[in-house]
């Protein structure tokens, strides 16, 4: 089959995803699924084989994602169950003062949105966005984008945050440089999205917390949990990671040899063992330690397995569409097609997932669509770790560019702050743009460097 053919097949296989999620509403595991298969048909694979790639592409990414994804959503219900995240905001706001407010937002928005999900971090947050508006009588975007700010960016660039779990595991990459990175490129551009952006918006929409909402903050500060243990609880996985990319490198490198100080740091550095022990550790220490039942705990850790497990189910999709893709050849035709391009990897990468993300409005459906465009692309350039850690970062920023009313996410915020659709256009919708500009800019300078 000529490469024209298979090029036309890949874009109607994309116009069928978006006509399917945005016409008739289907949801975007059936969706992937069904594109899946017509693509691998129109491309000319035996039925058959088509799904036998279905099988062997859902298998292989799942492997992984779903046992990520599952310990990252335990792990962030504890953290909110018990008050985690109202406790590292009072603590930052304490440190930094409510005139530099907005500075304890940001990092308190970098650091909760790691492990709990952005919808629901923003959520609980919200009421002490409510209270220092009104203390301090400043503008509620003051503190409201540097919050949503610091949210958006861990929320899209460091694991285990299940959208580059799921970049991370289609395309090949090591999670540890993608945390890493994710770090690097995360904290700037959460400067200039947060306090920055921040307070130039708040000038020009001067809205107070509206009266729809509001509320107060009544939690019992005593009563919540001590600030160094949350930070120690959510830094555990990151560091056992981090250190098993490091220990590996030097291996790799001979600057060490290999034994077994450096099999156990690789046992307990691989996602799986450092989620499990920040898992059980949020269990313990903010669960039973603090009188949780033993079926309270049980109930809020099969609670949060509901919402992670349609990401897990999309993510598996996504892996579908890659194997259809690598099996049928179309993704070998891409490889040669590019490999002649004068466009790097990183912006192709991008590229893509702004236009499925401006096209249907989901971050993740566009995180995992582009990345599964992408993976077989990628094996033509033979990039190192770290280069794949960056076109992970670039994808995810892709993802976030100019939410607007096609996206769940802005109408939560606009509604929460009490904006029209205008302001949440000025507001939300630049600083998720700022995001995803910075940190693709951000991510091409890297490049040049790696």
């Amino acid at each position: 089959m000529s490469q024209t053919i298979l090029l036309v097949v890949v874009f109607a296989g994309i116009a069928l995803l978006l006509l399917l999620v945005l016409k008739f509403k289907l949801n975007a595991f059936i969706s992937l699924l069904l594109v899946s298969m017509f693509v691998g048909l129109a491309a000319g694979m035996p039925p058959v084989e088509v799904l036998n790639s279905i099988q062997n592409g859902m298998g292989s990414t799942l492997g992984f994602v779903a046992t990520v994804v599952g310990l990252g959503a335990i792990f962030g219900a504890m953290l909110e169950h018990s008050g985690g995240a109202e406790s590292l905001a009072h603590y930052l706001i304490k440190k930094f003062g409510k005139e530099k407010g907005s500075w304890a937002m940001v990092l308190t928005g970098f650091i909760i949105s790691i492990p709990v999900f952005l919808d629901v971090g923003f959520i609980i947050l919200v009421p002490i966005v409510y209270a220092l508006s009104r203390d301090t009588k400043k503008p509620i975007l003051y503190y409201g984008i540097p919050l949503l700010a610091g949210m958006a960016v861990t929320h899209s660039f460091i694991p285990p945050t299940p959208g580059p779990i799921a970049v991370t595991e289609i395309i090949g990459a090591n999670l540890g440089w993608v945390i890493l990175f994710g770090f690097i490129i995360g904290i700037p551009t959460a400067i200039v999205a947060g306090p920055i952006f921040g307070n130039y918006i708040s000038k020009i929409i001067p809205v107070g917390p509206p009266d729809l909402f509001d509320h107060t903050v009544t939690t019992d500060k005593a009563s919540l949990p001590n600030f160094g243990l949350i930070a120690t609880i959510i830094s555990v996985p990151l560091v056992l990671i981090l250190l098993d990319t490091v220990i590996t490198l030097l291996v790799d490198q001979g600057t060490i040899a290999p034994g077994f100080l450096t099999g156990a740091i690789s046992f307990l550095g691989h996602p799986f063992t450092a989620l499990t022990i920040a898992t059980l550790c949020a269990l313990y220490f903010l669960g039973t330690k603090r009188n949780v039942g033993k079926d309270e705990l049980l109930e809020i850790s099969t609670k949060a397995l509901g919402p992670a497990g349609l990401i897990i189910l999309i993510t598996g999709a996504g892996g579908v569409f890659k194997e259809v893709l690598v099996d049928s050849g179309i993704g070998e035709m891409l490889a040669q097609s590019m490999a002649n391009s004068a466009l790097p990897p990183i912006a192709l990468a991008w590229l893509i997932a702004v236009a499925v993300r401006v096209t249907q409005g989901s971050a993740t459906v566009a995180m995992i669509t582009a990345a599964g465009i992408m993976a077989p692309i990628l094996e033509a350039f033979n990039l190192s770790q770290p280069q794949l850690a960056l076109v992970v970062i670039s994808i995810a920023a892709g993802a976030s560019i100019l939410s607007h009313v096609n996206d769940a996410g802005f109408w939560l915020v606009g509604k929460y702050f009490g904006l029209s659709e205008k302001q949440t256009l000025q507001s939300w919708t630049v600083m998720v743009t700022i995001v995803s500009v910075m940190g693709f800019a951000l991510a091409m300078a890297l490049s040049f460097f790696i």
